[in-house]
């Protein structure tokens, strides 16, 4: 009797991740990219958009990345349009733009929803453990375990003494 109960108690909760990693993403080229092939290294998720005032951030978030990806740092742009229509776009073109312009050498998502109804896995887990992104380029910052340690928003720079000293504590 006391199975069955622990049984239809656990039916009753719905099953949370536990982290960054049980989450999936699709590249920009459409390959899987599976966030457990990103365990033991620090993660940044950064939503992205070709039309935004802060799209110039592409460059200072290049310059992030090539100066920490050989000590543990994964970049990762999600392209999304929720924010204004600043990311009209279909994936072919984000591509272009991003390295036409901006010589953007880190791995880039597929264009996908970050709020709203039609918000994908990973952004709702983000939302709920440091808060829903306000804008574009807002940053989630997630340790070598996987979980959130912090959301820096859309005005942080990437090159902001607060964002590069929570990704060095990081890599510690």
């Amino acid at each position: 009797m006391i199975k069955l109960a622990i049984a239809f108690l656990c039916m009753l909760v719905p099953m949370q991740a536990a982290g960054v990693h049980d989450f999936d993403l699709t590249t920009i080229d459409g390959q899987k990219m599976p966030l457990a092939a990103y365990k033991g290294k620090v993660v940044l998720l950064v939503n992205t958009a070709s039309q935004c005032g802060y799209t110039p951030q592409y460059e200072g978030l290049e310059a992030l990345y090539k100066q920490y990806k050989d000590k543990g740092l994964v970049l990762v742009g999600v392209p999304a349009n929720n924010f204004g229509g600043q990311e009209p776009g279909t994936n072919e073109e984000i591509k272009t733009f991003c390295s036409r312009t901006y010589h953007v050498t880190f791995p880039m998502a597929s264009k996908v929803s970050v709020k709203g109804g039609d918000q994908i896995p990973l952004y709702k887990h983000l939302s709920a453990a440091a808060g829903a992104p306000e804008w574009n380029f807002t940053k989630y910052l997630v340790g070598k375990d996987g979980k959130v340690i912090r959301k820096f928003d859309s005005a942080v720079e990437p090159d902001a003494k607060e964002l590069t000293s929570a990704i060095e504590a990081a890599l510690k």
